[in-house]
């Protein structure tokens, strides 16, 4: 991922050095185990510890000849051993240990963004606190519905994020999964055992059935959840633009001092990083179907996967962890303006109570067909009129009044009645 949308802490646990150290952490943990079983000297490996090391630029230098990473590197700490390297990598095959330490990096960085997948979600729950009773307009299709509050439609962001959580969580175990189980994967040179001591001292599971490679389903399902996360993360990022359009303006990105919005008008004032967001996810969701497609290997494998995977794996969890730090600060640092909210809610004279209304009549004893009618016309009067007052016209409709009061009116353009049951939501999920 270029280096505009990579945060030094996940940035970090893909780069070259990053990898390679995974690389040799399975190799040691490898030997540790065959000296436990007896296979190799005890002493070898303690020296094995002590020197081993490696270079990244000799590396490349080595693989620019044999065209072989694991080769390269083998090579590379046998610089550093000396005659005690002989018992390093015996018995196994390079997607041991490419797919052992790939399994280390990707645990590390999930475990990374559930650490920020929390930061949102506290986020989150602060603004819903705050904004319980901000009353404003729902919208279905786009078009004014009846009343909630933006605490309420952050209560479900926050929903989401609680199930992304979970998602996260599940992965994690499986995708904590190493294999040290040899050439297509039947243990012929290498002990079972010494896959299951390696494994636990690297915190994995072993495979349960491996071929040469752990199965790329786990990857893709990997990179499927992140996609779903960031999707998460669009969806929200969507809202805040279309609630910040100018006939809207009911939330607002912070603008911050010196910030400027357009090269050629001053007056802008751009949702740049809600449309920052919604873009990334895009590229993630693109990254998912190349995991998919790195699924179906030929026979017990083959390396097609290798090259998809050494973009979109790191580029997936570097783009997750910068959205997720970025929906984090536009939540915390997000303007809202209940006023605006309380204007557009109330325009055309209220029409979004015309439910209400509906409702009344009907438990008045009016032919709900004939209620609708009234009610539609008053309504679509009002609908797009300069002046237009939708209450106003079913306080002067006769058949109206014939059954309601002015104060059973005036009572179906009370909001308090559409938030009486939100409590139950934000019980539910501890606010």
């Amino acid at each position: 991922m270029i280096e505009r949308y990579t945060l030094p802490e996940m940035g970090e646990l893909w780069t070259e050095n990053a990898k390679l150290k995974t690389w040799l952490q399975v190799e040691i943990a490898v030997c540790e185990a065959q000296a436990e079983l007896g296979y190799i000297p005890a002493e070898a490996v303690e020296e094995i510890k002590a020197k081993a090391n490696f270079d990244p630029k000799r590396v490349l230098e080595i693989e620019a000849e044999v065209r072989h990473d694991v080769i390269a590197f083998l090579t590379n700490v046998n610089e550093y051993v000396g005659d005690v390297g002989r018992y390093i990598h015996l018995g196994l095959t390079s997607s041991d240990v490419l797919d052992t330490a790939l399994a280390l990096q990707m645990v590390a960085s999930l475990d990374l963004l559930l650490s920020c997948v929390e930061e949102l979600g506290q986020a989150i729950r602060y603004q819903a606190q705050q904004h319980r009773e901000t009353v404003m307009v729902g919208r279905s299709h786009g078009i004014h519905a009846e009343p909630i509050t933006f605490g309420f439609k952050l209560a479900g962001w926050l929903a989401e994020v609680c199930r992304n959580r979970q998602r996260l969580v599940k992965m994690r175990d499986n995708i904590a999964v190493g294999k040290i189980s040899g050439a297509v994967g039947t243990y012929a040179n290498i002990d079972p055992r010494v896959e299951a001591i390696a494994c636990q001292k690297l915190g994995l599971q072993p495979d349960t059935a491996s071929t040469q490679v752990i199965s790329r389903d786990r990857h893709a399902e990997y990179v499927q959840i992140l996609a779903l996360l960031t999707a998460s993360m669009e969806r929200f990022a969507v809202e805040i633009r279309n609630l910040q359009r100018t006939d809207v303006l009911e939330v607002e990105e912070y603008f911050s001092k010196g910030q400027k919005g357009s090269s050629a008008m001053p007056h802008k004032r751009n949702p740049i990083r809600s449309e920052r967001l919604t873009g990334m996810a895009r590229i993630v969701r693109g990254h998912a179907v190349a995991a998919l497609e790195n699924v179906a290997l030929w026979h017990e494998r083959d390396i097609s996967h290798s090259s998809v995977e050494r973009v979109i794996l790191p580029d997936a969890c570097i783009l997750t962890h910068f959205m997720l730090k970025e929906t984090t600060n536009l939540v915390k640092n997000l303007l809202v303006y209940p006023e605006n909210m309380k204007r557009n809610m109330n325009v055309y004279g209220g029409v979004i109570f015309s439910q209400r209304v509906l409702l009344a009549l009907v438990e008045k004893g009016m032919i709900r067909e004939d209620a609708y009618q009234i009610v539609q016309s008053c309504a679509h009067q009002a609908w797009n009129q300069p002046n237009g007052n939708f209450q106003d016209l079913i306080c002067k409709n006769e058949e109206i009044k014939s059954k309601l009061s002015e104060a059973e009116i005036a009572a179906c353009f009370d909001p308090k009645h559409h938030l009486k049951h939100l409590d139950d939501v934000y019980q539910r999920l501890g606010i």
